[in-house]
């Protein structure tokens, strides 16, 4: 049990320098908005992190699990995701791992790292040796796992668009378990597919211009009275959870380490609180305490059902 609490710590660790990426992104997004600054080049350059989240995650933790912190590891680290990335959508082209994705090519990439650094060649491949072997059978190792995700993730995607479906339909059960599902998916990157059910499908209004749109988010800003249940639970989490949750692991941290943490949690806490984008505080427990998760997630789903009845 120690061993595997350890190896969880590590992985944890490990999420920690992506994620420090992530509140200068988030206020790059938000200054840049149309209804802040509006300038769209400081917008562009905050959504540039976002969209490569996954890669990220897949150096970063690469660099992590690596007993050195090499560049090599990270190097290795991006080609596991593109390939697993590339790989399991030329099985399937409706394939999205997200974030997990990178996790895995980033994990594997650490392990390998660790076991092949010094590795030794014939000479008449003595190249291809030591650190430069492990983005070689990163790539390797990559193709299997491609494989393998390619044929069993198409099953647990079409589970998770089921369960899209089932939830605009449910009323405020369903509110509660979107709410559950949105935050306990994003470490496999899933919520989006959810999301693209409840923002953009559910529901019809027709504005004062005669046009029928359709979506939880589109119908709201249409002017349609009935909605918005569906994303105002967040809102208590976004501005006071999720900064209070910053606040505890600051306050649990040993005092050698707190002026360390004090600036990130700081700076993850005022991101949730300001923009919404909570993935640097999400990432920064999901994998160190699960089960505190889990938790996290249901309390997001009894927030979306108290709102729906207020």
């Amino acid at each position: 049990m120690k061993k595997i609490f350890a190896q969880l710590q590590r992985i944890g660790k490990s999420l920690m320098l992506p994620i420090a990426v992530l509140p200068a992104a988030a206020l790059l997004l938000r200054l840049g908005a149309p209804d802040v600054l509006d300038i769209p080049f400081i917008m562009a350059a905050g959504s540039a992190i976002f969209d490569n989240l996954a890669l990220l995650f897949g150096i970063g933790v690469a660099v992590g699990i690596a007993f050195d912190s090499s560049g090599s590891a990270g190097l290795a680290g991006a080609v596991g995701y593109f390939v697993i990335t590339n790989g399991t959508q030329a099985i399937n082209a409706d394939i999205n791992m997200g974030v997990l994705a990178g996790i895995i090519g980033g994990l594997t990439a650490g392990v390998l790292y660790n076991r092949f650094h010094a590795i030794k060649l014939p000479d008449f491949l003595g190249f291809f040796g030591g650190r430069r072997f492990v983005p070689i059978i990163t790539g390797a190792a990559g193709v299997i796992l491609a494989g393998v995700f390619g044929f069993i993730w198409p099953p647990i995607q079409n589970v998770i668009q089921l369960a899209g479906q089932w939830i605009i339909n449910a009323g405020a059960i369903g509110v509660f378990v979107y709410g559950f599902l949105n935050r306990l998916l994003i470490p496999v990157g899933l919520h989006h597919v959810i999301n693209s059910f409840i923002w953009f499908v559910f529901g019809e209004f027709t504005n004062a211009a005669g046009e029928v749109v359709t979506g939880d988010l589109s119908r709201f800003f249409a002017g349609d009275p009935s909605a918005g249940f569906f994303m105002s639970g967040f809102f208590p989490i976004f501005m006071f959870g999720l900064p209070a949750a910053a606040l505890a692991m600051y306050h649990a941290a040993k005092p050698e380490n707190k002026s360390a943490v004090a600036g990130i949690f700081l700076s993850v806490a005022l991101t949730s609180f300001l923009t919404g984008i909570t993935e640097p505080i999400e990432f920064s427990f999901m994998f160190l305490a699960p089960l505190l998760y889990v938790i996290h997630a249901l309390l997001t789903g009894l927030s979306g059902n108290v709102k729906y009845f207020v």
